[in-house]
C-alpha cells in the first residue's frame, strides 16, 4: 500500500512520519511537493504520486494571522482538502484529515461530542469547518480527527514557547479560562497507527477495505486528544515544574494565571475544548494517555 502523508514539516506529520517509518510504501512530502495554497495544481501531483491512503495533517495553523488572511486560510484548509477529497473519492482512496476543537464556540463545560452543533469563532476554526464539509460532501472514506492543543518537543508550539519565556523573563502571564487537553503530536501519531493499521493485525500490515470498515465504524468523524483537562495556565506550571525537576536553567519565578480578556488577541479562542472521546474508546477500542503522561515523555525529549 502506498501511504501519501502530507505535511510532514509540522509536528502531527513529523510524529506520524516516525511512527510510519517501517512503511515501505510511506511517500512524507512537504508542501514543496504538495502545496496546499494552491489547490489548482494538486490533481496532477496526486496522479503522479498514485497513493492508496492519504493522510493529510497540512494546515493553516496561524489563528491570528488567518484573521487578516482569510483567503489563504480558506484556500489551505477548506478548498485543498476539498480537491484531495474528491480526488480520493472518485479513486476509492481512503482519506484522513486533521480537524481542531476551534469548529465549537466553546460554550458550557460538557466535552464536546462528534454529533454537537458547531460554531466556530474564528476565520481559522471556520476553515477547518468548511474543510470537514468538504470531505464529507466528496461522499469518499473518510476519517476526519478533532484534535485540540497540539505539542511536540521540537518547532513552534506552547511547549516549546514556555520553555524559551521561562529561560527569558521571571514571570510569565497565561491564560487560565480555556479549558482543554493539551495533546502531544506522538500521541496522535500512535493512535491513528493503531487505528488503520488495526490494534489485531499489526503482523499483516494495512488493508483498505479493513481501513475503510473503520472509517464506517468511526462514522467518518472522531474526536482524539490526551485524557483529563487543564488551562493554558496550568499546562505552563507544569511545564515550567517538569523542566525544574530535570535541571533546566530557568529565569521564570512565577506563572501568574490571567483572564481570557486581560490577553488580548486578534482571534477569538473558545473557553471550553474539552473532548468526549467515548467513541475512540468505545468504538474503536483506543484510550488516550493522560496529557501529563504525554508531557513527561516529551519533555524527556527536550535538550536542556
Amino acid at each position: 500500500m502506498r501511504i501519501l502523508l502530507t505535511g510532514i514539516s509540522g509536528q502531527v506529520g513529523a510524529a506520524l512520519r516516525a511512527s510510519l517509518s517501517s512503511t515501505q510504501n510511506l511517500i512524507a512530502v512537504d508542501r514543496s511537493v504538495l502545496d496546499l495554497s494552491q489547490p489548482n495544481f494538486l490533481t496532477p501531483t496526486l496522479d503522479r504520486l498514485s497513493p492508496d491512503l492519504i493522510i493529510n495533517p497540512a494546515a493553516y495553523t496561524a489563528v491570528d494571522q488567518a484573521e487578516d488572511e482569510r483567503e489563504l486560510a480558506y484556500r489551505v484548509n477548506a478548498e485543498a482538502p476539498g480537491v484531495i477529497a474528491q480526488w480520493a473519492a472518485a479513486r476509492g482512496v481512503p482519506m484522513v484529515h486533521f480537524s481542531t476543537d476551534y469548529v465549537f464556540d466553546g460554550s458550557g463545560s460538557r466535552p464536546w461530542r462528534e454529533d454537537d452543533v458547531t460554531g466556530p469563532l474564528s476565520v481559522y476554526g471556520a476553515s477547518k469547518f468548511a474543510g470537514e464539509i468538504a470531505i464529507r460532501e466528496s461522499g469518499g472514506s473518510h476519517l476526519i480527527i478533532r484534535t485540540s492543543g497540539v505539542f511536540a518537543p521540537t518547532g513552534k508550539n506552547f511547549l516549546t514557547t514556555i520553555m524559551r519565556l521561562a529561560g527569558e523573563r521571571e514571570e510569565l502571564r497565561i491564560v487560565a479560562d480555556q479549558i482543554g487537553a493539551p495533546t502531544s503530536a506522538r500521541s496522535i501519531a500512535q493512535a491513528l497507527t493503531l487505528i488503520i493499521k488495526g490494534q489485531n493485525s499489526f503482523r499483516h500490515g494495512f488493508d483498505t477495505d479493513s481501513i475503510k470498515r473503520r472509517f464506517d465504524d468511526a462514522d467518518g468523524l472522531l474526536h482524539l486528544s490526551n485524557r483529563g483537562e487543564t488551562s493554558w495556565h496550568g499546562f505552563a506550571s507544569a511545564i515550567v515544574d517538569g523542566l525544574r525537576r530535570r535541571g533546566a536553567q530557568l529565569a521564570v519565578r512565577d506563572v501568574v494565571a490571567i483572564a481570557s480578556r486581560d490577553y488580548k488577541t486578534k482571534a477569538q479562542r473558545p473557553l471550553n475544548s474539552r473532548m468526549d472521546m467515548t467513541r475512540l474508546e468505545k468504538t474503536i477500542g483506543i484510550q488516550m494517555p493522560d496529557w501529563r503522561e504525554a508531557l513527561e515523555v516529551e519533555l524527556n525529549q527536550l535538550p536542556l
